[in-house]
């Protein structure tokens, strides 16, 4: 049953009890309004779901440190608050629109070496200079082999509040959860020089499933056909 109806993330039960009370009262004043109300609810319940996810095991593999659609693949500086990296790496772009899943996953099993908020704009998540002008939480992964491994979760047009459980010195394993981002947003994947994206633009990633690469594989970029 659990595929059928997946646990609620702990963050979504204040919205949904929200939902709910608004909902009893637009029954209150049109039974119409109450459908309506209903169905936010139910809406509200599914965008908070946070479904059992299969994690490949194994040493180096980058799993997809969320639910959605490759929208760029691209070479790109890290933000520059972070004071880290100031040469391009290889940047994976995931855009989650509201029916996604928003729990985010860790990508990659090590030690958490930095986490740093930063405020910005609203801007649509799917924009690229949403990377580098909306709200931000970046945090950053070394591996047991001394790579380092960045993701960033980015607020959206409709999502205002980013939730992140990642703290320094913390052991993490690819597929752990650590956070998530309310109604709508983005992800972005910075991986270690040298190390190629096993996807492509336009496909779909589950977090905490989805292999993005392998730190110890020396695989070209993967091509594709859309």
């Amino acid at each position: 049953m659990q595929a059928i109806f997946p646990p609620i993330h702990r963050a979504g039960w204040p919205f949904i009890a929200l939902f709910a009370l608004i909902t009893s009262v637009l029954f209150m004043f049109s039974p119409l309004w109450g459908i309506g109300g209903t169905l936010l609810t139910l809406w509200c319940i599914y965008f908070f779901r946070n479904p059992h996810r299969v994690t490949p095991l194994g040493e180096g593999l980058i799993i997809s440190p969320a639910d959605g659609m490759v929208t760029k693949i691209e070479k790109a500086i890290p933000p520059q608050e972070l004071k880290w990296e100031k040469k391009p790496l290889t940047r994976v772009s995931i855009f989650l629109n509201v029916f996604d899943v928003h729990v985010n996953r860790i990508p990659v099993s090590g030690e958490i070496i930095k986490t740093l908020y930063h405020p910005g704009k609203f801007l649509n998540a799917s924009l690229d200079k949403a990377s580098k002008f909306n709200e931000r939480n970046s945090v950053i992964i070394k591996t047991p082999s001394g790579q380092e491994v960045l993701v960033v979760q980015i607020a959206g047009l409709i999502a205002r509040r980013i939730l992140s459980e990642a703290q320094v010195g913390q052991t993490v394993q690819a597929g752990d959860l650590f956070g998530i981002i309310r109604f709508g947003s983005r992800v972005d994947l910075y991986l270690p020089e040298g190390v190629n994206p096993q996807v492509i633009e336009g496909q779909y990633m589950l977090g905490g499933e989805t292999l993005i690469g392998d730190l110890q594989s020396k695989a070209p970029q993967r091509l594709g056909r859309k």
